[in-house]
């Protein structure tokens, strides 16, 4: 506070000569559906007295100034433990009123190395558009930026951090190189680490910090800007997946433009489970956690096991693949013509073991389809080493697997076919005359023969009893 009645004195003289007036004016922006409706706060020249002006600045700024830690990359207050190298997602909505629109995909893909966490941010756009890709290396103990990479569709960037900033800045629009030395006067945050700063802060009600933040802005002299966190109350997180969770609500103020962030962080493990940016014209960035940990089967899966069970077996399965012949669209009455229809050669086969962890998914995914609550739980990432696949070798829709362990597999396929049948219609009437006049008529009808197609989707189990067997078997759409 050395430096407090300079200020006082440089305040005192702005407002003396009308260039810095002070008016403070709550606004609240709804957000329906979203964590909080927050209350932004800024300045606005308007009729009040000199006296309430010089109140607020000289005897509040001094409590505020008091009231909010310095945070710097090194300081106490951060603690990277709750920086854990793993990959994350969130799906990231634009929220207008009621209105969500799904924007596309966030992915941090966080790794640890000699002493060094790597962030490679990667948002990745609903409408198939080119990934954005972000690469920062921080100290894993301060936090402290080490070096920083990106692309984007029309710039280029690598910078190297040190006292002096070196790097390079390349233009796509102007196909231009411009070598980078920077030297920013205070100490700062890489921008791309700060969702997980805040995640590292020793959060609790009432808490409030100020952070700065390095951002490269071509054509920018601006290298440093601070984040104020305004407010950290509890708040309770519903999880689509998981249920409620305990959470610390965060509050931060962009000091440069106004925008507030809102962040929901789990009060045991720092996750991150939510995040709200506001944007102009009343639009939020909302950005929510897919919780790629989130596994409700109980069992396990065991990819050496089954990987194991359809390679070092001798048994044998063989069959046919086709479609009934009455299969397909109903047709009422009318007659169905077509005879069996073979899955085509080289429609592909695919066949895994049964496992309690297969029977637990099949289960689980069966409620939640029924409730309607929630997405699917997808398979195991491991779960292609039991797929065995093979392909119809003729035009009978035969098939083989060999090599095969005893247990029970799951066989599937899926193929498109023709069906035909026979229809009759009306095709005219016969008038009846004689001396007399009409004496009546007759309906002449003919017939014709109309095809459609279709699609088979066929699954069957199949049980092998001991080492050696041989089963034959029908893949036969019921």
């Amino acid at each position: 506070m050395e430096n407090y009645h300079e200020i006082r004195y440089f305040i005192l003289y702005m407002m003396s000569v009308n260039l810095f007036p002070i008016k403070i004016i709550t606004m609240k922006a709804n957000i329906p559906n979203s964590i909080t409706s927050k209350k932004g706060v800024f300045f606005k020249n308007e009729k009040s007295s000199l006296l309430k002006q010089l109140f607020y600045v000289l005897f509040l700024l001094p409590f505020m100034a008091v009231g909010q830690k310095a945070l710097v990359p090194g300081g106490k207050d951060i603690n990277t433990k709750y920086i854990k190298p793993e990959k994350s997602l969130y799906t990231v909505y634009y929220v207008k009123g009621t209105e969500w629109k799904n924007m596309g995909a966030l992915t941090y893909d966080i790794t640890l190395n000699n002493n060094q966490l790597t962030l490679n941010n990667t948002f990745a756009p609903k409408d198939n558009g080119a990934p954005t890709t972000r690469i920062s290396t921080a100290d894993a103990q301060t936090l402290r930026a080490i070096s920083y990479a990106d692309e984007t569709k029309n710039a280029k960037l690598n910078l190297n951090f040190a006292e002096i900033i070196t790097g390079n800045y390349y233009s796509k629009k102007t196909k231009k190189d411009k070598k980078l030395k920077l030297q920013p006067k205070e100490e700062y945050f890489d921008f791309n680490w700060s969702d997980h700063l805040i995640t590292t802060l020793p959060l609790d009600v009432g808490y409030k910090a100020r952070f700065p933040q390095f951002y490269y802005n071509d054509g920018s002299d601006v290298l440093v800007e601070y984040y104020t966190i305004k407010e950290v109350k509890s708040f309770v997180y519903n999880s689509p997946r998981t249920g409620k969770h305990e959470t610390w609500l965060v509050s931060v103020l962009e000091e440069s433009t106004n925008a507030t962030y809102n962040y929901a962080i789990d009060k045991k493990d720092h996750r991150l489970w939510q995040r709200e940016m506001s944007m102009a014209n009343g639009m939020w960035e909302i950005t929510v956690n897919e919780e790629l940990d989130y596994q409700p089967i109980k069992n396990k899966f065991n990819k050496e096991e089954v990987a194991k069970q359809i390679s070092n077996g001798n048994s044998v399965i063989i069959g046919t693949a086709y479609a009934r012949s009455d299969s397909g669209k109903r047709l009422g009455g009318l007659v169905n013509t077509a005879k069996k229809q073979y899955a085509p050669r080289g429609t592909e086969i695919t066949l895994f073991p049964s496992s309690a962890y297969y029977e637990e998914w099949v289960e689980v995914n069966k409620k939640i389809r029924k409730q309607n609550k929630m997405p699917e739980v997808p398979l195991n990432s491991d779960f292609g080493y039991s797929i065995k696949k093979t392909k119809v070798y003729d035009d009978q829709g035969h098939f083989e697997f060999m090599d095969l362990m005893p247990g029970t597999y799951i066989v599937m396929v899926s193929f498109d076919f023709t069906n035909s049948y026979n229809y009759s219609y009306v095709s005219g009437y016969t008038n009846y005359y004689n001396y007399y006049g009409y004496q009546g008529s007759s309906t002449n009808y003919g017939t014709a023969k109309q095809s459609y197609s279709d699609k088979a989707n066929i699954e069957k189990r199949v049980t092998i009893d001991k080492d050696g067997d041989k089963k034959e078997v029908n893949l036969k759409e019921i």
